[in-house]
């Protein structure tokens, strides 16, 4: 009989900390996100200069 009681609350507990451990985990998961479109969005000058250098190493125009 304790041996159930004992094992009831040690569930019981695990569970608790699973749950208040999950909002960490999402928040995690949101920064990362975050942080990969402002990597995004940062490497686009860099990816728009190498369109225009390799349009103009084909012949191009630097406009096109």
């Amino acid at each position: 009989m304790n041996f159930t009681k004992i094992v009831f609350v040690f569930a019981v507990l695990m569970t608790l900390s699973v749950v208040y451990a999950a909002p960490d985990f999402w928040k995690e998961l949101e920064h990362a996100g975050q942080r990969v479109r402002d990597a995004i969005i940062s490497a686009k000058p860099a990816v728009d200069v190498i369109a225009q250098a390799q349009n103009i190493a084909n012949g191009g125009n630097k406009d096109d």
